[in-house]
């Protein structure tokens, strides 16, 4: 991993290029007066890939949802969910 020690001057006037840095996997130290401060780092990227449907069954073969799981809820319940007074 490759650190860049910056100080703020030097990421206002470029920072642009230091977001590629990050970008390509390097981590950025943002510093006041030498002393770091923060860091900006990359983030994992979210795949897109599409996620299978109805794996329990399989990889959980004892996996049974109870009649219950498709009853109506509660009127509380439903209540909170659309933010109105108990």
């Amino acid at each position: 991993m490759i650190m860049l020690n910056l100080n703020i001057n030097e990421i206002k006037a470029h920072f642009s290029s230091y977001l590629d840095k990050v970008r390509k996997g390097e981590t950025v130290v943002i510093c006041k007066r030498n002393v770091p401060i923060a860091e900006i780092k990359p983030i994992h990227q979210i795949t897109n890939k599409k996620r299978l449907i109805g794996l329990a069954g399989k990889e959980y073969p004892d996996f049974k949802l109870s009649d219950a799981f498709f009853e109506p809820l509660p009127g509380d319940i439903m209540a909170a969910f659309n933010g109105e007074d108990i």
